[in-house]
């Protein structure tokens, strides 16, 4: 795809590369049984640190401790506090196994000595095995078939805009986006095309963790769709309450993607969204699944 150099773009203009300087961490501190790696944020509109951006750097900080050869194919965590995105995040890791195949790791992200997120993930040589996947679906039309963000952000706020806007990341929605108004069936279901906007660094590491950034996106809105509420919706509160991930086949996250999701349940302020995410070839990549804290006022 055509694209700039990665090396040519300024990270203060550009989405892309400032989601790749966040997502980098620094070493502060090496000790025998625990690294301690230091992050920014993103600059966020509300405020509010992005979920995404925290797994991808939980999952960066606790590879820096793994051997190379070893890639992390599952991660759980929970989201404890919202993070101030004008403030550093501290990631502590903690090596609680290396057996002779996988890896275990704990990390946890803190904000002024107080824990915003927890994790585990898990690290696997690359094995051969038995090998299936579940289909992608069918008669989907293409991202180039879909209009672009921009062309479904009519009569929202300016500062609700810059959430989209602003993104690194190109979303093209099946059957259409939620951000305004929730048109079409009210069903607990959708498909979104996505994509780093331009192409980066061919590290697979890297990869893994912006998919990883890209999978708290979008997710949520299964649970919205299926009672016809958007996120314009005033008073609407919604929160990521926990995250998992499984990565099931390496793919190259400035190519286009399919997140296909759905909502099995939602109740007691709750909902659970599970998402797959193929490559376009049809290919399995990874599969998702959150549950969050959903809040909308009563008329």
């Amino acid at each position: 795809m055509d694209a700039e150099p990665y090396a040519e773009v300024e990270p203060e203009r550009d989405p892309v590369a400032s989601m790749l300087s966040v997502i980098d961490l620094s070493a502060s501190n090496a000790r025998t049984t625990e690294d301690i790696f230091t992050g920014s944020s993103q600059s966020m509109p509300l405020g509010r640190v992005y979920g995404g951006q925290v797994l991808a750097q939980s999952i960066v900080a606790a590879s820096r401790t793994i051997p190379e050869d070893r890639v992390v194919h599952s991660m759980h965590g929970y989201f404890l506090r919202p993070g101030d995105s004008a403030k550093g995040i501290t990631f502590a890791v903690d090596r609680i196994h290396d057996g002779r195949s996988f890896s275990t790791r704990r990390t946890q992200a803190f904000q002024e000595g107080v824990p915003i997120f927890s994790m585990i993930a898990s690290f696997q040589d690359e094995d051969p095995g038995l090998e299936h996947q579940a289909p992608m679906p069918e008669d989907i039309p293409g991202p180039d078939d879909l209009p672009d963000i921009e062309a479904h952000l009519h009569g929202l706020h300016p500062m609700s805009k810059r959430l989209f806007i602003d993104r690194p990341v190109d979303l093209r929605h099946i059957p259409s986006p939620i951000y305004a108004r929730v048109d079409g069936e009210r069903a607990p279901r959708q498909a979104v095309w996505m994509r780093v906007r331009r192409q980066i660094p061919d590290d697979p590491a890297l990869h893994r963790a912006a998919l990883a950034y890209l999978s708290d996106l979008t997710i949520q809105e299964s649970i919205l769709r299926a009672h016809g509420v958007p996120w314009a919706t005033r008073g609407l509160k919604l929160a990521s309450l926990d995250h998992a991930m499984w990565w099931h086949r390496f793919g190259r996250v400035d190519e286009w993607m399919l997140y296909v999701q759905e909502s099995p349940s939602a109740r007691g302020g709750r909902g659970l969204a599970t998402g797959r995410i193929y490559a376009a070839d049809g290919t399995l990549l990874a599969s998702v699944a959150q549950e969050i804290m959903v809040r909308v006022p009563q008329e």
